[in-house]
């Protein structure tokens, strides 16, 4: 490796080409090196040959923070452990493992949240979609933190994530468990590369749940019966007698997400901005969507007149300035969480009669309606309309991707117009 006198003035200019590191050693200080990366962190760093043959890097300090002149005392100093036989690597890494077990599994799920929005932290070689971080964070306060998140992590063993797992599938929660074992799995990751823990207690063990897609497919009946409770004005009583509370907002979005075969994250957090009426389109911007690619909803007269609604009840909560379609009760600067929708549907569902059905079948129900006998849209505008990005229409996903900038806003504008049309039909 190349050598050189290093000086403030050099250490001052030096700068690394994008997407690479720049490694500058001193001539004066042997093993001493200056690290620097292409955002410009500058770091000293000491390189010496331990009493078991391995080569270990100590961190010294970063520049401008520590000066040239510092760094050599110190790799001075550090060298002097060396040769007095310990590792001073290990040792610094041993005390930052012991501190670090001390941290509550929350603190470590809290610095994972914040890597990833940053962008630091890629388990997949491609940063985390902020839609994907919120459903985490859901997920994460839903069922992993009320047992995990006071535990320290020292005390966090495979057993604890097993127990954590048991318990959910004893209470019938299925594909989240899995999906929370590798959120857990995640976090433990993350605190390895950073040398905060040592082992993954989420790993070496097959995933709880059996996870078999589902074919669940609303009959018309029971759309009908849906429909007959999130029109029906006043109090609703299921068949054991049990009142329903569910607000007409709650009911709106509910129908919206029958009528637009969308997500429920992406019904649930619909801005008003959005929204544009004169056209009849609903954009909802990249960062919220799965594909993290904006997306163009045609919105046919009924789900139209139904978000014109819902604004105006926005409104009436949340003043004339609300910018959410369906603001949270307190904040209504936010918009409500996804997983209201999915109580809100268990809730009418089990007013209605119907048993074991999700928003998600709903949108099945929609999808399979589209390019059935009686509406006959091609499976390729059905992918346009759900929103799903890597459908090529049968051609080249290259040509697709690069040469095809067709938005098929028509096409998917009658498939869902007849859609509507369809389910008012069973409905009414």
């Amino acid at each position: 490796m190349p050598r050189m006198l290093l000086t403030d003035k050099l250490i001052s200019a030096a700068k690394a080409a994008p997407g690479e590191r720049l490694e500058l050693w001193d001539l004066k200080t042997s093993g001493l090196c200056l690290r620097v990366t292409e955002r410009g962190l500058k770091t000293f760093v000491l390189r010496y040959r331990a009493a078991n043959g391995s080569q270990p890097r100590f961190k010294l300090g970063r520049f401008p923070h520590m000066s040239l002149r510092a760094a050599r005392i110190e790799a001075g100093r550090v060298r002097g452990e060396v040769e007095d036989g310990r590792d001073p690597a290990a040792a610094k890494r041993h005390a930052k493992v012991a501190s670090e077990a001390q941290l509550t599994f929350e603190q470590l799920y809290d610095q994972y949240v914040q890597a990833s929005r940053a962008g630091e932290w890629k388990p997949k070689g491609k940063r985390k979609r902020d839609v994907t971080i919120d459903y985490e964070e859901r997920l994460a306060r839903r069922h992993v933190m009320p047992a995990l998140g006071h535990l320290k992590l020292g005390d966090i063993s495979r057993r604890t994530v097993k127990d954590i797992l048991r318990g959910m599938i004893a209470k019938g929660i299925g594909a989240q468990t899995n999906r929370c074992q590798a959120l857990i799995r995640q976090v433990f990751a993350y605190g390895i590369s950073e040398d905060i823990v040592q082992i993954n207690p989420a790993t070496g063990f097959a995933p709880f749940a059996d996870q078999q897609p589902r074919t669940r497919i609303w009959s018309n009946k029971e759309l009908k019966a849906l429909w007959c409770v999130l029109n029906a004005e006043g109090s609703l009583t299921d068949r054991q007698g049990r009142q329903c509370f569910v607000g007409r907002q709650l009911r709106i979005a509910v129908m919206l997400c029958a009528l637009l075969l969308q997500r429920r994250s992406e019904i649930a957090g619909m801005q008003i901005a959005e929204i544009d009426f004169d056209d009849s389109v609903w954009t909802i911007p990249a960062h919220r969507m799965k594909g993290g690619r904006p997306h163009s909803v045609p919105l046919p007269p009924h789900a139209s007149a139904l978000i014109q609604e819902a604004i105006d009840l926005a409104k009436k909560v949340g003043g004339a300035d609300v910018k959410v379609v369906f603001p949270n009760a307190r904040d209504t600067d936010s918009a409500i969480d996804p997983m209201s929708l999915s109580r809100a549907l268990a809730r009418l569902a089990a007013t209605a009669g119907v048993e074991g059905a999700t928003l998600h079948d709903l949108r099945r129900t929609g999808s399979t309606a589209l390019t059935s006998e009686r509406i006959g849209v091609s499976p390729f505008i059905r992918s346009k309309v759900l929103g799903h990005s890597t459908d090529a229409g049968g051609g080249s996903a290259v040509s697709a991707a690069h040469y095809d900038v067709n938005t098929y806003m028509a096409e998917r504008r009658r498939a869902l117009t007849s859609w509507e049309k369809r389910l008012l039909e069973i409905v009414r």
